[in-house]
């Protein structure tokens, strides 16, 4: 993916969710950042780069434009605890940086605005001009689990012992010898109506 402005992030970022918000902006700036954070200047050829993000909504929205990394690739991750944060991982070198926004990015989005504009208007202007270590905090990690494990084997595919469905990617346990699906070894985060939609 050629590098591109800001501005052209933001247009992908508007076109792809059909208005730009702050927090498709702050997105887009926090993916360029942990890009930066890496010593990328652009998205790295193949799937060298992974992100795991901790939300998913607008802010996603500005991440994905901006890093060219998206779920369908699986490039990108979503362990949604409801944080504008984001874990940048060079798979290449096993080396990870978790960048979040400062606690008081709101407050210095309105503090670098006019009088009397509203709080929207301020971090729409604001998002877009601040230095990205104004912003953002960068902070060096590891993951838990291994890259390799979290990235499994694409194409792998077994069904369930239990419920017989296709399961892709590793995504299996086993349990007395038999490969289950997470949902049959751990419970599903669903239950099935007794009679149909409700």
């Amino acid at each position: 993916m050629p590098s591109m402005t800001l501005a052209e992030i933001l247009e992908r970022s508007a076109q792809d969710h059909g208005r730009l918000c702050p927090r498709q902006i702050l997105g887009a700036r926090l993916g360029l950042a942990g890009m930066a954070a890496l010593g990328f200047d652009q998205l790295p050829p193949g799937k060298r780069l992974l992100i795991i993000v901790e939300t998913d909504g607008c802010f996603l929205d500005g991440l994905s434009a901006a890093t060219g990394c998206t779920p369908g690739h699986r490039t990108l991750r979503i362990e949604d605890h409801g944080k504008t944060v984001a874990v940048f991982v060079d798979t290449q070198e096993n080396r990870a940086v978790r960048v979040a926004p400062v606690p008081d990015i709101r407050a210095r989005a309105g503090a670098q605005a006019p009088a009397g504009t509203l709080r929207y208007a301020a971090q729409l202007q604001a998002y877009r001009e601040m230095p990205a270590e104004q912003m953002f905090s960068v902070t060096p990690v590891r993951l838990k689990a291994s890259v390799e494990a979290i990235l499994s084997r694409p194409g792998v595919r077994i069904c369930c012992a239990r419920c017989g469905e296709e399961v892709m990617n590793q995504r299996t346990l086993t349990r007395a010898g038999d490969e289950l699906c997470l949902a049959c070894a751990h419970g599903a985060y669903y239950t099935v109506a007794a009679s149909g939609c409700e």
